[in-house]
């Protein structure tokens, strides 16, 4: 009975043992056979680059991040790179079946003892651990599942499949994939074209990466390449002398002033600000496993690279100038202040025994030593702990490069620059900074919260055009004046250098940017208006962001806002395109490694715009016209009038030779304190924004670095060249609410055959002036009277005893008779031209000698 029982108990083990090992068999064959499927090499799909492709289809660049790869077959390599990799890594890899009994017994007995014998795993173990297990995993069951794929990819694939996945697929230095992206990382070419010394270095990544870079450790790199060279020599893969010269070369010409990076910021970028943003953008619309650093998409974006090339061009020189200046002039301020104020801190500190401040102190001494050690001395020995592998001391190195990028952000002038066509959106070149890299990745073009000046008073100018109360040829004075916040609290505006203009009319104001009649607009508007439409205009429509962004107070009108150059850009725009609201964009469309559509971006943008029917419409088509009309007047004889050559910049020929001008209209811009320069300006194509300045607040171009003679020229080089072949275009008319008018350039009024000047300008419909000019009427000219209404519309408001005490202005009497003091008018010759001038022999009006208690001249300038 009990015989029995145990024969039951035996046999129900035996089923349950024959059960658990049919199916791990099972489970093992199937395994086997899903490699036919899993890892066919023509199959075998691995991570791919996505493809940042230009609106004409030219490749920008490509994002792999961490894993940059580009394969290559076997056929295509060098032999020398095979033997290579054959000699330090497997010898016996054409012999074996997958793995290497003295290569396990060498690695066991290592562990034994405590030391590094070699690697045990053969080619193909590398592979299929890499493939099918955990690397990063250090036991028995991890070698021994390592083992039991190796003997199946055996089986599976020939013997040169399995080496051309592991050079295409092992991982070889930062961010690099295989033999070909670690190659064009390290040396700048293809492995197609890799050298006998260059293979040594490349064969040795596959065990250390990090620990036998030849750009973090040379020297490590140098012995250990040595090592594989000999291998070759030994095992007749080379000769000793070929490997002397190559290795002779490679280190006669290795760079020690390269840093190592990912091979994200070494990859080849014909745009990498464009890339960057870019990036960004699609980090935002990409979703669930969607990865475009493995997936392989192809990015159409709107980018057009004659214009990036240009963009790069113009503002690397606008930078070198830049920086030039402001190192000149800083010199130059600095030599004045040690001429002008050193002598007198030296004698307070002999007098008040104050050591620390005499200027050859100690203290002083100290900083201008640490001052040349950091900008001269540490990069020196920095290369040079880098040569001699010695690591604590280029740890030292680092810290005083960090103090030399702090203060580099306060000193060194950075810049940007985008275009946008105006019809579409397409963002077709930017430029975030001085050089993209690791240390400088902030886009200042979309980023930047810098005060735009001047330039932003177009978009307040706007409002005052359709409050119907001014018009390109209002008459207002320029003037000093005082105006109070909303708390009482008063400000007074300067112009560009203190200079003030009397009375002028509404475009030249803005064409020369005059601060004080801007202000007046301003103020007369009130802020609501000016503040909705500037919002409007820069796409702001958050109420919460509106408040924080646009302060209640006058200083607003001079453009202490924050605002980033592709909002300037796309408000700018709106004006180009006849009012309707302009959506900036990137990215076209994204495709996926079969050419399928899976982000149809501007499709959207487009089926947005459509819905919002009448809403987008910004401003008028009238209003937009009006604009440009007067933002013209800033290139044909305001602040970009010097910078665009007076106009000879923007004058074409045509394929028939015959020459044609351009329109173009903008605006600069230049804070008070000469922090920054702006210039943002559009033809009837494209639209572009270009700022100058510091990274960090504190510091000044300087007076000679403006909107006009630093960012203008850029814009003006820039637009140039990205309309050079395009046809003649003009800025589109409303067919209806636009009338224009020729009148006075002094008093804005209908022009008189007496008039010194004229303008023909844009009117809404119902504003343009109905009077003739009775300013130079020849009525007024043969009885010696003028009509002043016009010039006295304007008042000036003085704060009363707080401030500057009253200020009493003198007025034109023209109801007394004249002085008997005064002595006869003189008869001036007439000009040359009398068109529109009054006959000076005609007896002005005369201000009382009283009011002033001095004798004024016979000619009064101010009725000219």
């Amino acid at each position: 009975m009990k015989v029995s029982v145990f024969i039951r108990i035996f046999a129900v083990l035996i089923i349950l043992t024959a059960v658990l090992i049919g199916v791990g068999l099972g489970r093992a064959l199937a395994e086997t056979t899903n490699i036919k499927h899993q890892e066919n090499f023509v199959e075998f799909a691995p991570a791919l680059p996505t493809r940042i492709m230009d609106i004409n289809g030219t490749l920008i660049t490509e994002f792999s991040a961490d894993e940059k790869r580009e394969m290559v077959s076997l056929s295509e390599l060098p032999r020398h790179l095979i033997y290579a990799v054959l000699a330090r890594e497997d010898p016996d890899f054409y012999t074996h079946r997958g793995f290497s009994i003295r290569g396990i017994a060498r690695a066991f007995v290592g562990q034994i003892i405590g030391q590094s014998l070699g690697g045990g795993s053969t080619i193909t173990q590398q592979v299929a651990g890499t493939l099918y297990t955990d690397r990063t995993e250090k036991s028995y069951s991890r070698k021994i599942r390592e083992l039991w794929w190796s003997l199946q990819m055996e089986r599976r694939y020939t013997k040169n499949e399995i080496l051309e996945i592991y050079l295409n697929y092992m991982y070889m230095g930062p961010g690099t994939y295989g033999v070909e992206a670690a190659s064009k990382y390290f040396f700048g070419h293809s492995a197609r074209d890799i050298s006998l010394a260059e293979a040594a270095i490349l064969v040795i990544q596959l065990s250390s990466p990090s620990r036998y870079n030849p750009l973090d450790n040379p020297n490590v790199a140098r012995d250990r390449q040595r090592s594989v060279l000999d291998r070759m020599i030994d095992f007749g893969y080379t000769s000793r002398e070929e490997a002397e010269a190559s290795f002779n070369e490679y280190w006669d010409n290795y760079d020690y002033t390269r840093a190592s990076t990912s091979a994200y910021y070494s990859r080849e970028d014909a745009a990498p600000w464009f890339s960057e943003y870019v990036r960004r953008e699609l980090d935002g619309m990409m979703y669930g496993t969607m990865d475009y650093y493995r997936d392989g998409y192809t990015v159409l974006t709107t980018l057009d690279l004659r214009h990036q090339q240009a963009a790069a061009k113009f503002m690397e020189q606008g930078l070198a100038k830049a920086n030039t200046e402001y190192v000149r002039s800083s010199s130059n301020r600095l030599t004045e202040a040690e001429k002008t104020y050193v002598p007198v801190i030296d004698m307070l500190s002999l007098v008040f025994d104050l050591t620390d401040i005499y200027a050859s102190s100690e203290a002083q001494i100290e900083q201008k030593a640490l001052s040349r050690y950091t900008k001269v001395v540490n990069p020196v020995v920095d290369m040079a702990a880098l040569m001699f592998g010695i690591q604590d001391l280029k740890v030292m190195t680092g810290s005083a490069f960090a103090d030399l990028k702090t203060n580099t952000e306060k000193n060194v002038v950075e810049g940007a620059l985008i275009a946008i066509e105006n019809d579409t959106g397409y963002i077709t070149a930017l430029i975030g900074g001085s050089k993209y890299d690791e240390s400088n990745q902030l886009i200042r073009a979309t980023q930047g919260n810098i005060q735009p000046g001047s330039s932003f008073k177009p978009l307040y100018y706007s409002a005052a055009i359709d409050s119907r109360t001014f018009t390109p040829a209002s008459l207002i004075y320029d003037l000093p004046i005082v105006f109070h916040n909303e708390d009482g609290t008063p400000y007074i505006p300067l112009n560009f250098r203190g200079e003030w203009k009397g009375s002028v009319l509404l475009y030249d104001a803005l064409a020369n940017s005059m601060n004080v009649p801007s202000l007046k607009v301003l103020d007369t508007i009130g802020f609501d208006a000016a503040i909705d439409r500037a919002a409007a205009l820069l796409g702001i429509s958050d109420p919460a962001v509106i408040r924080r962004t646009f302060p209640r107070v006058y200083p607003l009108g001079l453009g202490i806002i924050s605002a980033a150059p592709l909002q300037m850009a796309r408000a700018f725009a709106v004006f180009a395109n006849q009012g309707r609201e302009v959506s900036p964009i990137a990215i076209r469309s994204v495709e996926d490694r079969n050419g399928r559509v899976v982000l149809d971006t501007e499709r959207e943008v487009r089926l947005r715009q459509r819905r919002m029917g009448s809403g987008i419409q910004v401003i008028s088509p009238q209003n937009a016209y009006v604009m440009t009309s007067m933002l013209k007047k800033t290139v044909e004889m305001g602040t970009l009038y010097a910078p665009s050559e007076w106009g000879a910049k923007f004058t074409y020929r045509d394929e028939q030779g015959r020459r044609y001008h351009m329109p173009m209209a903008g605006k600069t811009g230049t804070p008070q304190n000469w922090s920054d320069a702006w210039a943002v300006g559009y033809s009837p194509y494209y639209t572009t924004a270009i700022w100058f300045g510091f990274d960090k607040p504190g510091n000044s171009l300087g007076v000679n670095l403006t909107g006009s003679t630093l960012a203008g020229p850029v814009w003006a080089d820039f637009m140039r060249e990205v309309h050079q072949g395009l046809p003649l275009r003009d800025f589109a008319k409303p067919s209806t609410g636009i009338i224009e008018v020729t009148v006075c350039t002094k008093s804005g009024l209908l022009r008189t055959p007496g008039c010194p000047g004229d303008v023909t300008m844009p009117f809404l419909e119902g504003t343009q002036p109905s009077r003739y000019c009775d300013l130079h009427d020849d009525a007024a000219a043969r009885t010696g009277q003028v009509n002043l209404q016009g010039m006295r519309l304007d008042t000036l408001f003085m704060d009363g005893g707080n401030l500057l005490g009253e200020l009493k202005l003198p007025e034109l009497r023209l109801d007394l008779p004249e002085s008997p003091r005064r002595p006869p008018p003189v008869t001036r010759p007439a000009p040359n031209s009398t068109r529109g001038r009054t006959d000076r022999s005609t007896t002005n009006p005369i201000i009382p000698d009283e009011e002033f208690d001095l004798e004024l001249p016979d000619y009064n300038p101010l009725l000219e």
